[in-house]
């Protein structure tokens, strides 16, 4: 079991307070259930590779574009992955059943599992219109994730609009939540909730929405380890690392304002302290991908050896 500080006694508190009104009818989603170890394995995100990847999915973004998934595939077995995180920014606008078969047989033959895949929603919008759009979005790449066999699919809360109310919102949310999870589970695909800013800038923040979702075997949290951008980023993700269905490493960490190198073994022994079980993904964000992912990988694989 992990001992809670002070500080991370006091943000439970604080989500008893800041969740208890929007709590539904049903058990709220729980700390995910372990066998006492912890283990994992290594994946890749495609976002590593934003600025040469295509976006918009347009034919002319593709033929533009320094870098195609299919070459990002081909990058993660080089580094011989365990995984390779397919997000779905970089696929094409249609998507067809036969570009889903033909990058499901490409990753099996280079002896690679689709670790998960992510979207870009937001679930705090107002507007009955681009609310159905959202919802009708992330259920299409339930189907397409439960198609490639992708267990998982990185969701976002999303923020607040203007005008309204966080609580309000966050209302918003966990309805959009509960109501993709039921799709979700239909399908098995788990859905893993990013603390990703906006109403999930604090742990306090994603655990009341999670604290406010309805107990599902499909349903967790997404441990990024550089998202936070708080006085104690660290013991922040302490916090979360028990709800993880997913981990997400990034090279370095905001804290009090000021950006720094990430404390790899740290990020790593809090996964491991909450025995978490799964993919631990690294997602780079700094300026040489080709140069840096290589010695990161390696730093990775020694940490969870």
């Amino acid at each position: 079991m992990t001992v809670l500080s002070r500080r991370g006694f006091l943000a439970a508190g604080a989500v008893a307070t800041l969740g208890a009104a929007s709590l539904p009818n049903v058990r709220a989603a729980e700390p995910i259930t372990r066998n006492g170890k912890s283990y994992m394995k290594l994946s890749l995100a495609a976002y590593s590779f934003n600025k040469l990847l295509p976006k918009g999915g347009t034919a002319e973004t593709r033929k533009e574009a320094k870098m195609q998934l299919e070459d990002f595939i081909d990058y993660c077995a080089k580094l011989d992955l365990a995984g390779t995180e397919l997000t779905s920014y970089y696929f094409p606008k249609d998507i067809t059943p036969e570009y889903l078969v033909s990058i499901k047989e490409r990753t099996f033959r280079l002896g690679l599992d689709i670790s998960g895949t992510a979207i870009g929603n937001d679930f705090c919008v107002v507007d009955p219109e681009k609310r159905k759009q959202q919802l009708e979005s992330c259920k299409q790449w339930i189907d397409h994730a439960a198609f490639m066999g992708a267990p998982v699919i990185r969701i976002f809360a999303g923020n607040v609009p203007k005008g309204d109310t966080e609580e309000a919102a966050r209302e918003r949310c966990i309805a959009g939540i509960n109501e993709s999870l039921d799709y979700a589970a239909q399908k098995g695909v788990i859905l893993a909730l990013e603390n990703h800013g906006g109403i999930t800038a604090t742990p306090a923040q994603l655990l009341a929405i999670v604290k406010g979702v309805k107990s599902s075997p499909w349903f967790g949290i997404n441990y990024d380890s550089g998202n936070f951008r708080t006085d104690d980023p660290y013991a922040d993700l302490e916090q979360i690392a028990p709800y993880a269905v997913n981990a997400q490493i990034k090279v370095s960490v905001v804290a009090k304002g000021q950006k720094q190198p990430g404390d790899l073994k740290r990020m790593v022994d809090i996964l491991k302290q909450a025995n978490y079980r799964g993919y631990l993904v690294l997602e780079y964000e700094e300026a040489d991908p080709y140069g840096e992912i290589p010695d990161y990988m390696k730093k990775l694989r020694d940490l969870i050896a």
